[in-house]
């Protein structure tokens, strides 16, 4: 069998996530594995890096799947895109070993998250960006930034409750941009837990508009409660930009 490995964009505004939920279309695994069906005749389910969230995007989500079929990488890469639709676009197909795993082979990920920053919303933007029309202190977002590096137990910035599995990452850089009005939030690290990003995300934000102290960066990391943290930042900020492997 071939193994074929997927990279993929998407808008996620009109979707519940990436993982198909049961008979649902409104996902984009639901959507890939239509098309993958459709072109190879076989029922093939993919295996995707992870899940994003309803209303996430990705620049470079990455998948795998294992067929018979002997249609060309190029071949399958014109059919997805003419049949998939068109927020959602396979940049490439590659051929990859046998034991390529899109999931369990990851090594390390980049998100961004991007926050319009102005008195006057933005009308084009609006899906892929926080609207925040209060003033940020971005010295104390630059800290805080600097206070979440390195390797911790992140459990408390995340949507978990208790898990078997470790729930320690490392993030390796945590950056912020502006350009005009838009600021973007850059993070790299070898993983991240269940909605980890977007409470990172909120409560940086929340510290950074004076809600929050620096010093509750600190006090989540060590007693590890969720509710201490900021808020849940929404998703339509959120973009997955590349899976490491």
């Amino acid at each position: 069998m071939r193994n074929i490995k997927l990279t993929i964009e998407y808008d996620g505004k009109r979707y519940l996530g990436w993982q198909r939920l049961g008979d649902s279309e409104k996902t984009i695994q639901g959507k890939i594995e239509s098309v993958i069906n459709q072109m190879t005749g076989e029922k093939i389910e993919i295996i995707g890096s992870g899940r994003t969230d309803a209303g996430t995007h990705a620049r470079g989500q990455v998948a795998n799947f294992k067929t018979n079929s002997e249609i060309a990488r190029n071949e399958m890469l014109a059919f997805f895109n003419r049949y998939l639709p068109g927020d959602i676009v396979v940049k490439k197909v590659e051929e990859m070993p046998e034991r390529f795993h899109a999931r369990y082979n990851v090594k390390g990920k980049q998100y961004s998250y991007y926050v319009w920053n102005d008195p006057i919303p933005t009308a084009f933007e609006r899906y892929r960006s926080f609207y925040i029309p209060d003033k940020l202190d971005l010295d104390k977002m630059n800290e805080a930034c600097e206070r979440l590096l390195g390797k911790h137990d992140f459990i408390g910035f995340s949507a978990l409750k208790k898990t078997k599995k470790s729930t320690t990452r490392t993030i390796e850089k945590l950056s912020i941009e502006r350009e005009g009005s838009m600021l973007r939030f850059t993070f790299v690290g070898d993983g991240f837990l269940h909605k980890m990003v977007r409470i990172l995300m909120g409560t940086i934000l929340a510290i950074g508009s004076g809600k929050l102290s620096l010093d509750v960066i600190d006090e989540v990391l060590e007693n590890k409660v969720r509710a201490e943290a900021g808020e849940t930042a929404p998703a339509q900020g959120l973009f997955l930009d590349e899976v490491y492997y």
